[in-house]
């Protein structure tokens, strides 16, 4: 129940990093590379500052960090950038797709292949993923955009991997931050895109950055090491749809019959992954 508890609360922190993010950008209090960069630089200071006060270290000459930092920096990068030109659903759906098709494929190629109702429960997950997110429509999908996203899915999905062998969660997570700070403000520098923030697009990449992605992240190095690949891989299918669901109760975003279904079919697909069913003892 310990470990459900705390899965369940780091999907509701990536969920909430959603709607910050979508607050700041869709009211034009920040630009996506501006909130990307004061996100890093918040959770680097926020994570290193609780290593220090329990009086650890940060491992950022670890080999870790080449795998931890650099998919950290690759999915933030892609991820910001990507949103320029993508729908929002069709984002999400492409990354967290990507990131199920990657962790499920080194899993197996690792010779830990998952069993038929795990990957049988992460299809009809992503199929319901899918009928909620898919844009109503033409679809018109912006291939350098879908490239970034690609790239920004398979990021996520080493950074998830990686974690399962780190020692001390919030130490490793605090020196990825730190190190990919200045990978991610570079290249999203030399994009060109231009800095625009208010005083609200700081707070809310601030919020974002030093609770729900640094405490959120840390939290995720810690429970992963008790999740098989394959669980780790469905249970993130949960957060678009947490997202979703906060953006009806704190944006008053509308709620349809579309939503509805889709979420019961993730969740569905979630429970069949994760649960195991005991078989009936006989009286």
């Amino acid at each position: 129940m310990r470990l459900f508890l705390l899965t369940a609360l780091t999907m509701c922190a990536f969920a909430a990093n959603s709607i910050l993010n979508r607050l700041a950008i869709d009211s034009g209090a920040s630009d996506p590379a501006g909130f990307a960069v004061v996100r890093v630089l918040a959770g680097a200071l926020v994570l290193a500052f609780l290593v220090w006060l329990r009086g650890g270290h940060l491992p950022l000459l670890s080999r870790r960090r080449i795998a931890g930092a650099g998919a950290l920096s690759l999915y933030m990068i892609g991820f910001s950038v990507a949103y320029l030109t993508l729908d929002a659903g069709l984002g999400a759906l492409i990354l967290f797709g990507v990131v199920q098709i990657a962790m499920f494929t080194v899993t197996s190629i690792a010779g830990n292949m998952p069993q038929v109702r795990q990957a049988s429960g992460a299809v009809i997950a992503l199929a319901g993923l899918a009928y909620v997110l898919w844009p109503s429509g033409a679809v018109q999908v912006n291939p350098v955009g879908a490239a970034l996203m690609v790239a920004a899915g398979i990021g996520w999905a080493i950074y998830t991997l990686v974690g399962r062998f780190e020692p001390d969660a919030l130490a490793g997570t605090a020196a990825n931050f730190v190190v990919a700070l200045p990978i991610t403000a570079l290249a999203l520098f030399a994009t060109g895109i231009e800095w625009h923030m208010s005083l609200a697009g700081y707070a809310l990449a601030t919020l974002s950055g030093g609770v729900t992605s640094g405490l959120g992240y840390a939290l995720w190095y810690r429970v992963l090491p008790q999740l098989a690949p394959a669980t780790a891989a469905v249970v993130q299918l949960s957060v678009p749809i947490i997202a979703i669901a906060g953006g009806v109760a704190i944006l008053g975003e509308a709620i349809n019959l579309r939503l509805i279904l889709g979420t019961v079919l993730v969740l569905g697909g979630i429970a069949l992954a994760v649960l195991r069913l005991k078989p009936r003892q006989g009286v």
